[in-house]
């Protein structure tokens, strides 16, 4: 079992479905039959009703979803539903999130300085991307041009170079809020979880993100999964997350609360060959955190709004989520199954970013995976 989303069925018809390992389920088929309660909901082709509809809808549209599995329903082989962007994006955060991300980052970036900036044990780190440029795996990732520092210290136009992947969790929010979100409300406002690879222009963001942090460096394009896998199916997966210290303001201190880090072990490849296996359950601020902290100063939240946690990067070195980390900024390049070697993405690579936790009674959650190809950049540099 995997989650909510929407594909195109053989006649090119939006339909909202459930994948079941390697099928998919056309719920609105269901809702038309069994459940016409639920057709309000699963019957459209996008997620948006049932996301903005609560947990008690979540709840029974799940339920829905499993029997309806068990039943041995029409399916679609997953092969040949091409999947669409379920729902509507409204607003993009991305955090910091992974301690060992964001040291391993700062040591890269700013040698001779503390490798954590000072505030970042004291609140979840973020910023906000562009929504108009999420798209759904499979999407071809069209390398980007901008600003670079050279070698030189002149400056250019060009194409990436350093076209990087970052392997990370998201989350979607279903419920408005016009007011802070406390942590205890999480699963209240949160549908579900995705898979998310931000791509990153590491050359282009070193010399554009001082004083305010990414811009064009990343703005260009970030792949989500197009399954999104609900709260629920993920109650085995909770884990306590890493001790804090300092220990958190009230409105993020979770230090007595049931806890939301989460258990999902991810997995990086690229041209099929895996290159790491970053762990979600090492991330310093879970997905509780990061929503409290971003509503706090009363932003609102909108149905759609998608959050993620920054790059997933735990303590080994065959455990981080970006080719940054793994080459140490390209100075120690990987050499993959096939000979090639990789500082950074050529075009032609195909990243894929795959995850599964554990389930009820010992089983698996399979979240599915995220694709994206390079593709060259396109046109000239402008002059």
């Amino acid at each position: 079992m995997s989650g909510f989303g929407v594909y195109l069925d053989h006649g090119g018809v939006r339909r909202v479905g459930w994948r079941a390992g390697d099928h998919v389920l056309d719920l609105g088929t269901l809702a038309r039959g069994d459940r016409p309660d639920l057709g309000p909901f699963l019957a459209g082709g996008s997620l948006d009703p049932l996301l903005s509809a609560g947990p008690a809808v979540w709840a029974d549209a799940l339920e829905a979803a499993l029997r309806w599995d068990e039943t041995g329903a029409d399916r679609t082989p997953l092969a040949e539903a091409r999947p669409m962007l379920g729902f509507t994006v409204a607003d993009y955060v991305d955090f910091y999130a992974s301690e060992h991300h964001a040291a391993h980052v700062g040591r890269l970036f700013r040698p001779g300085q503390p490798a954590l900036p000072a505030n970042w044990r004291h609140l979840p780190i973020g910023y906000h991307g562009r929504a108009g440029t999420v798209v759904v795996s499979g999407t071809p990732i069209t390398r980007p041009s901008g600003q670079v520092r050279c070698p030189d210290a002149s400056i250019a136009f060009e194409p990436s170079r350093r076209l990087d992947l970052e392997a990370e969790v998201g989350f979607v929010v279903g419920v408005p809020a016009d007011r802070p979100v406390p942590m205890r409300a999480f699963a209240d406002h949160v549908f579900g979880v995705c898979l998310v690879n931000d791509w990153s222009a590491r050359d282009i963001q070193a010399w554009e993100y001082v004083p305010l942090g990414p811009f064009l460096g990343k703005s260009f394009a970030t792949s989500v999964s197009p399954w999104v896998v609900p709260l629920a199916l993920l109650e085995a997966a909770r884990v306590a997350p890493p001790p804090r210290d300092p220990r958190p303001l009230p409105y993020l201190d979770d230090t007595d609360a049931e806890p939301w880090g989460l258990d999902l072990q991810l997995e990086v490849l690229v041209n099929g060959a895996v290159i790491s296996a970053p762990p979600a359950a090492s991330l310093y601020w879970t997905g509780a955190q990061q929503l409290a902290h971003l509503t706090v100063n009363g932003a609102t939240l909108r149905c759609g709004d998608l959050f993620a946690s920054g790059t997933v990067s735990g303590p080994a070195p065959d455990q981080a989520g970006s080719l940054l980390e793994l080459t140490e900024n390209g100075a120690e390049p990987l050499t993959l199954p096939d000979g090639t070697v990789r500082g950074f993405l050529e075009d032609g690579d195909e990243v894929v970013v795959r995850a599964t936790a554990p389930g009820v009674d010992g089983g698996e959650v399979d979240l599915g995976e995220v694709v994206g190809r390079i593709s060259p950049a396109v046109g000239p540099a402008l002059s």
